[in-house]
């Protein structure tokens, strides 16, 4: 920038990520025999702002010495410091680069372990239908199966042991196939909301996995219930919840039944109701103190 009295220059910081930099800049003009005294300016930087520098006077731009074919040459020397705020990142290492590590995979492996039956030592006859599985596996998920598959015995016994024989009573094959699948592989069968068949199938597999100590799919199952409780299907969910001990389904039943009048006459009328009448009568009063609690705060 031209001025009547000389040559100004201007260092701007423009870096977005530094905010504090210390400066000094040095300009001279070059000649022929020697370059011009020094000029020097320091100090600090703020992002976006600027340090000026006056070095070249009028009478110095007169000078032949430093004009040649008009024009002169300038030199400039920066040198910059950063400020460091944290000793502890000054002293830190760069972050290193590395793949993310793959997602676990162990239900997988489990699964095709169940799926292939190599190794299975024990076969459960349920419902008619033969269902293999390993019994080192049943008995790490659940204690049941630990008592009911090691009993007392030590792992050099039962390991040395002829694949064994178990029947399971009162209970459907599929629902004991989930239940086993679950062991496996943590994880619950395709359950399609809109599919009757599913929900009668969270149902039996909440009763299987309070027989068998299996605290999340039961957990698992009760919330699915919870979500699916209509006129057809409150009383009898109503019963499991009472019979299994599922706190929160119990309270959504009751909810869902003493909210509308209308739906309380119509569960009344359904088989589920009377087959709650004669297995759990105890509920009832329960439901029936609900129903007075919310016909009073209404």
């Amino acid at each position: 920038m031209h001025t009547g009295y000389g040559i100004k220059f201007r260092a701007t910081l423009t870096s977005d990520h530094a905010t504090d930099v210390s400066m000094a800049l040095t300009c001279r003009v070059r000649d022929q025999p020697g370059p011009s005294p020094a000029v020097t300016s320091s100090g600090a930087l703020r992002n976006r702002q600027g340090e000026d520098v006056v070095f070249v006077s009028g009478t110095v731009l007169a000078d032949p010495r430093y004009v040649k074919d008009g024009s002169i040459v300038v030199e400039c020397v920066i040198a910059t410091v950063v400020k460091v705020r944290d000793a502890g990142a000054a002293n830190a290492l760069p972050p290193t680069i590395s793949a993310a590590a793959p997602s676990a995979d162990l239900h997988e492996h489990f699964g095709e372990l169940l799926r292939s039956q190599k190794g299975s030592d024990v076969t459960f006859l349920v419902a008619g239908e033969h269902i293999t599985a390993h019994k080192c596996v049943l008995a790490a998920r659940s204690l049941v199966f630990m008592a009911e598959l090691l009993g007392d015995n030590d792992m050099s016994e039962w390991e040395n042991a002829t694949s064994q024989h178990v029947e399971i009573k009162d209970m459907e094959a599929d629902v004991f196939r989930a239940l086993v699948k679950f062991i496996y592989t943590d994880t619950l069968p395709e359950l399609d909301d809109e599919d009757e068949d599913a929900t009668t199938l969270a149902r039996h597999l909440l009763a299987a996995a309070d027989r068998y100590g299996m605290g999340r799919l039961k957990l698992l199952c009760e919330d699915k219930m919870c979500a699916h409780i209509s006129v057809g299907t409150a009383a009898a969910a109503l019963g499991l919840a009472e019979k299994h001990g599922c706190p929160k389904l119990k309270a959504r039943c009751m909810e869902f039944i003493v909210a509308d009048p209308a739906d309380l006459q119509a569960v009344v009328a359904t088989d589920g109701y009377r087959h709650l009448m004669a297995t759990c009568p105890s509920v009832l009063s329960d439901l029936l103190l609900a129903s007075v609690q919310r016909a009073r705060s209404s």
